[in-house]
């Protein structure tokens, strides 16, 4: 007998008795709201889904003998969409209804996920507006409530004050830039592609600050003032500011704002919001609404508001098991919260002396980590009090390869790592100060005796061979040039690919061009610069204060500061 394949795994009793224990839970409070049970199958018609929106990247497709082309369920929303507008057409609105039932996703291999999880959700549908928000979120703060999670949390926010805003740009292709950038977490990228425009300062100034944005129900006014400043008077708050009025008091003290909350479904039209638990990063489950789906589904032309939410069974386990272990084992619980120490994941090698520098001119001791000796975790502490302190600290020793591994997985709130590692790494980590040091360049290269040899190599067989430590960064830029590339993976001592006829050129970095120099390597393309950035967990930045604090420090402490760009070594 085998294992079985990675991101699935079995569920033993005691286990399934505790996820069993969750989900009566769960189903029974929506059921007393008068939710029904439906069921969808486990494969669908992937046009047929296509038709409700865009759906979650699956692995798993086939053909039936019809030849149709068959998914398995990625998400249960678009299933029960397609349900709706085939079998209940005829039904009295509103509907209400509820299901448990397994999804498959793809996610990042290597990373610690898993490809299979267990929805537990709802839909509510032909309530739009206020009334349909409140019973939504009101919904989920119930069910949290009920399952007695610790540290319960749910942070929304809007699509609409966003995609209204980039609806205004004259400048397309930064409208376009932006929400990818918003999308991908990328705060970096979203400054230097705001900075590079056009724009008037005012929409500039919106579209870099409205995603950072978070807080009480006091920050609606700074988004209202941002967009009356970018000549949007619509009021695009509204419906937030009605939400919290609606709700009752205990379930209102637990809502908070973030605009970063860009769910990558692209059916979203108003309210996104998610549920955080038992002080772990990721949420518990997420929800919002979207009114544009089920047009048409009860007859040509009409239009139905619709809203729902979906918690994740493992995540709700996982929560309850956290709180479990952390009253076990003290300062060694992994789901801290704002409690604890923050933790950052701090880079060894090129990175550590300009990383401990910038780190001690943002007010944290760091004389400990300055000589660790054969320590991996040291503690620290912020030198500042008042408004804006971060209170005590570990920082956690890795590669810098590492540390958006560490910072994704939650064993640390936020780190430091070159760009280009969070490239390769493709975890989802918010980005959020570029620290200008640690300067080195993508290049292309090849030797200088084999120019014209690799041209010959493409006409030949259609493809360059090419050795990289950075895969994914390769493939990109060969990719966005439309050039066939086959990728050879290397570790360490990337110039020998070519100088022994393995490849035909190499992608690697360079600070000074020594290396290159000394093995008879030329430059044949530039590809990009790369430098060190801080990011975090984004459930840490909307969780803890301190993380967005700390942010902020280092920003200061590294405007209009010069840094020597490292030596050619991996970031």
């Amino acid at each position: 007998m085998t294992a079985t394949p990675w991101g699935f795994r079995d569920i033993l009793p005691e286990e399934a008795q505790a996820r069993e224990e969750i989900a009566c839970t769960v189903k029974g409070c929506f059921r007393e709201h008068h939710y029904l049970p439906v069921e969808t199958p486990l494969l669908e018609d992937k046009g047929s889904l296509e038709e409700g929106g865009r759906i979650a990247d699956t692995p798993f497709k086939l053909f039936d003998e019809d030849g149709r082309l068959l998914v398995v369920r990625p998400d249960n929303t678009l299933p029960i969409v397609r349900l709706v507008s085939t079998r209940m057409r005829a039904a009295d609105l509103p509907l209400r209804l509820r299901y448990e039932a397994p999804v498959v996703r793809e996610c990042q291999r290597n990373a610690g996920g898993s490809r299979q999880f267990t929805q537990l959700g709802f839909e509510l549908i032909g309530v739009g507006d206020t009334a349909g928000d409140v019973e939504i979120v009101s919904l989920v703060a119930e069910a949290v409530r009920k399952l007695a999670l610790p540290d319960a949390r749910i942070i929304a926010g809007s699509v609409r004050p966003f995609k209204e805003l980039l609806a205004a740009c004259e400048d397309r292709e930064l409208a376009a830039e932006a929400l990818r950038c918003v999308h991908a977490n990328d705060f970096v990228g979203l400054d230097a592609r705001v900075a590079a425009s056009t724009e008037s300062d005012a929409v500039k100034a919106a579209i870099s600050e409205l995603p950072r944005l978070h807080g009480g129900a006091e920050v609606l006014d700074r988004v209202d003032a941002l967009l009356e400043a970018a000549g949007i008077v619509a009021p695009l708050t509204c419906e937030l500011r009605a939400l919290v009025e609606g709700l009752a008091p205990e379930d209102a003290q637990v809502l908070s704002f973030d605009f970063s909350i860009m769910n990558s479904f692209d059916y979203y039209t108003g309210l996104v919001f998610k549920a955080y638990a038992g002080g772990l990063p990721d949420p518990v489950g997420s929800g919002g609404r979207y009114d544009s789906i089920f047009t048409g589904a009860f007859g040509d032309g009409i239009e139905v508001p619709a809203a729902g939410f979906a918690f994740s069974l493992e995540r709700l386990e996982a929560a309850r098991t956290s709180a479990e272990d952390a009253a076990s084992d003290g300062d060694h619980a992994v789901g801290r919260g704002a409690e604890g120490p923050l933790r950052i994941a701090v880079p060894k090698g090129s990175l550590k002396a300009d990383t401990l520098d910038v780190l001690e001119a943002a007010g944290l001791d760091v004389s400990e980590l300055r000589d660790p000796g054969r320590h991996l975790i040291v503690r620290g502490r912020d030198t500042r009090a008042g408004e804006g302190a971060v209170g005590d600290i570990e920082f956690v020793i890795v590669r810098p390869s590492d540390a958006p591994a560490f910072v994704g997985c939650g064993g640390a709130d936020c780190g430091i790592c070159g760009w280009d590692s969070l490239i390769e790494a493709d975890l989802n980590l918010l980005q959020l100060v570029d620290l200008g040091y640690g300067l080195c360049t993508f290049i292309e290269a090849e030797p200088d005796w084999r120019a014209g040899q690799a041209e010959r190599n493409y006409a030949r067989r259609g493809s360059l061979r090419v050795a990289t430590k950075y895969p994914r960064i390769a493939s990109a830029w060969y990719a966005e040039r439309g050039v066939n590339a086959d990728i050879v993976s290397l570790h360490g001592n990337i110039e020998l690919g070519p100088i022994v006829g393995m490849t035909d050129r190499i992608v690697d970095i360079t600070a000074t061009g020594a290396t290159l120099h000394d093995n008879d390597l030329v430059i044949t393309g530039r590809i990009m610069d790369c430098t060190a950035r801080f990011f975090v967990n984004p459930g840490a930045a909307r969780l803890d204060p301190r993380v967005r604090n700390l942010a902020d420090r280092l920003a200061a402490a590294v405007k209009d500061k010069h840094f020597e760009p490292v030596a050619g070594s991996a970031q």
